[in-house]
């Protein structure tokens, strides 16, 4: 297992915290700590290096990751952190770990479900971060969600371990440092962190019982002709509940296409359309929608259609997708 560990609080917690479960154990996994370093900052240097000390004393192996590509524009704490993941699950895979762990805790989580409200994120997004899923062909885990951070502060100052501080957590140019600043304001109001962890939890209870609805929808309703050109009967369709066929709908285009999930605001429009009675051609996602009365064929698009290149995305769910064969069985890790 990979514990990624920046020198923050909550990573630091988590390198401790995961060094003493370890030593108390007879068998368990491999552990080793990495800290990215992102170029962003001069100090970021220093302070993997402090990490791969305290690691040490932890008896724990230390890797410091870099970037290869410079983060630039407007997206700079999105483009990091995709850049982190990125080279983290390659590190992985290079030390054969199969698992990353990461240092959110609750409010992490708390601040999740504020900034995708505040973008308008649908039901999958306001169910915030799950406490595992697959990233990269490794496992993703969040093992300390359910913790507050003060409670890892608390624990860090009693190992007497220091710790450093980002200061682009409290930099008002990013949209989080600024929900940070609020949270404090709406815990008076009673929506607090652990109000809105619980929320959380109970959409995510919410989406995967409709996941599972649409798992057997695809399964009784599309038809496939070849591995990236799928049929719907329009009629079908229309007697869907109206959230799962967008669900369906969403799913065959992210299957079929080579440019991921669709904008959910689009595909809302589209599925909209179709309810409303819509025929003709459209597109979306890099997908081809052809709409009659009686069928939904989706396909790719001819002009972005790449040489020899299909989707690894199951429409029905689970396993990477080359053809449908077993509708919705399947709901194993990518």
């Amino acid at each position: 297992m990979l514990l990624a560990v920046s020198g923050g609080p909550d990573s630091t917690a988590l390198m401790l915290l995961a060094g003493q479960w370890r030593s108390a154990i007879a068998r368990g996994p491999i552990l080793h700590v990495a800290s990215v370093d992102h170029g962003l900052r001069p100090e970021a240097a220093d302070e993997a290096v402090a990490v791969g000390r305290l690691a040490a004393c932890v008896g724990l192996p230390h890797d410091v990751l870099h970037l290869d590509a410079p983060l630039a524009g407007g997206g700079l704490q999105e483009a990091a952190r995709t850049g982190r993941y990125a080279v983290l699950a390659a590190h992985a895979r290079a030390i054969g770990a199969t698992a990353i762990a990461t240092a959110h805790t609750l409010d992490d989580q708390a601040e999740t479900v504020l900034f995708r409200l505040m973008r308008g994120s649908g039901l999958s997004g306001l169910a915030g971060m799950p406490a595992e899923r697959p990233m990269h062909d490794v496992a993703l885990l969040r093992p300390l969600l359910g913790l507050r951070k003060d409670d890892l502060i608390a624990a860090c100052r009693r190992a007497g371990v220091d710790f450093v501080e980002d200061p682009s957590n409290r930099d008002p140019r990013f949209a989080r440092a600024r929900l940070r600043l609020l949270l404090p304001l709406l815990e008076k109001e009673g929506l607090g962190a652990d109000r809105l962890a619980r929320f959380a939890a109970r959409v995510a209870r919410a989406d995967a019982a409709l996941e599972v609805a649409v798992d057997e929808a695809a399964g009784r309703l599309l038809a496939t002709t070849s591995p990236a050109t799928f049929r719907l009967s329009r009629p079908a369709y229309l007697d869907l509940p109206d959230e799962i066929g967008l669900r369906l709908l969403g799913r065959a285009i992210r299957a079929t296409g080579t440019e991921g999930a669709p904008e959910l605001g689009k595909l809302e429009a589209l599925h909209g359309w179709i309810r409303a009675g819509g025929t003709g051609a459209r597109t979306l996602a890099g997908v081809l929608l052809r709409v009659t009365s009686k069928a939904i064929v989706v396909t790719l698009a001819p002009a972005r259609r790449p040489a020899g290149k299909a989707s690894d995305v199951n429409l029905h769910g689970g396993a990477k997708m080359v053809s449908v064969v077993h509708l919705g069985k399947d709901r194993g890790r990518t």
